[in-house]
């Protein structure tokens, strides 16, 4: 310290000008991801609206896209974390059909739409049970056979695809209980659907978890650096495993609400099931090559391939474009996403 200076704290010391914290806040605000892909949601909302003034975002629009919404957005909650760990699952939409056919198996043979709510609990339990064990046993081959994960989803979906058609027969089980019915499929509380109940907070319960707990974290360690997670101790087989059951309940718990919804099965409904919940996690800000992704951002991405379809329908465009913009929309996402993880290596 030079003489004639006052140390910084010392009663007669200048005081140092105050840094203003707004236009850092702005600045971080700007640079997250969630906010790109909210603002492009907007500027989708806004087009489609001066295309189709008075149908496009009404009341009754914004409720059916987010009952419809509501499986995509708990498979994508459950894509998220698999991602995160530079991981795939392409399982996910027949994942959630073989759920929906073992619970309306059980609902068949136990009083089939006069079942009462014991029954529909026993049969969401089996569907969600089923969907665990089938991404367990998919996490299981990745952690410990060592299978990429591309093709061990892959070998994955087609199994439960041809679980559900030998189960079934082929044809679609309509046998659903009227309780699960006035319930998942058309009920709700104060005017909201259960569907939107359930699929909203089961997103906050699990961005919570990816957010604040170890196993977030422990998600984030494995996606940055697997190696550098076992040397801090991580089990990360162990984890891997957990991360894809966690996978297979999500889809089950959407298999159920599939269920309620509809009143069947839908064998033949979810083909691209996983291209749209993939396109919504990558759109949200998640890295294919890990250690990257927010639950906000899926929650905000998963919105964007529904909202287009509905959008694309409303205005008379054939609504099969839909799977072409999303798959061109998927290709964007992922090479800005190389070009960032690029830019990050260089810097």
């Amino acid at each position: 310290m030079t003489r004639g200076t006052v140390a910084p704290g010392v009663p007669g010391a200048p005081e140092r000008p105050a840094v203003s914290r707004g236009p850092q806040l702005v600045r971080r605000a700007l640079g997250a991801g969630e906010t790109w892909v909210f603002a492009a949601l907007v500027i989708m909302m806004a087009v489609f609206t001066g295309l189709a003034p008075g149908k496009f975002l009404t009341l009754n629009d914004l409720s059916l896209n987010a009952q419809t919404t509501a499986p995509f957005l708990l498979m994508a909650v459950g894509e998220t974390f698999v991602i995160i760990t530079a991981g795939i699952d392409l399982s996910v939409g027949f994942v959630l059909v073989l759920s929906g056919v073992v619970a309306g198996e059980y609902y068949l043979s136990n009083g089939g739409p006069d079942a009462g709510a014991g029954t529909v609990w026993i049969g969401a339990i089996l569907g969600l049970a089923t969907g665990a064990a089938f991404g367990a046993l998919q996490g299981i081959a990745v952690a410990k056979l060592k299978i990429p994960p591309l093709i061990a989803t892959l070998m994955g979906l087609g199994v439960a695809e041809g679980l559900s058609y030998l189960i079934t027969g082929g044809h679609d089980l309509a046998s659903v209980p009227n309780a699960l019915i006035n319930s998942i499929g058309t009920g709700g509380l104060g005017g909201v659907q259960w569907l939107i109940i359930i699929s909203f907070l089961t997103t906050l319960l699990f961005g919570l978890i990816l957010a604040f707990t170890r196993f977030g974290r422990y998600t984030y360690a494995i996606g940055s650096n697997p190696e550098a997670a076992v040397r801090a101790g991580i089990n990360v087989d162990r984890h891997l495993i957990k991360v894809y059951a966690l996978s297979g309940l999500l889809a089950g718990l959407a298999g159920i609400l599939n269920l309620g919804y509809f009143s069947t099965t839908t064998i033949s409904g979810h083909p691209l099931d996983n291209l749209v919940v993939i396109t919504a996690v990558v759109i949200g800000g998640a890295s294919l090559f890990g250690g990257r992704g927010t639950m906000l951002g899926t929650f905000i991405g998963v919105f964007i391939p529904e909202l287009l379809a509905t959008g694309l329908i409303i205005v008379g465009v054939n609504q099969y474009w839909q799977y072409i913009l999303t798959g061109l929309v998927l290709g964007a996402a992922v090479y800005l996403d190389q070009i960032r993880r690029r830019l990050r290596e260089r810097a």
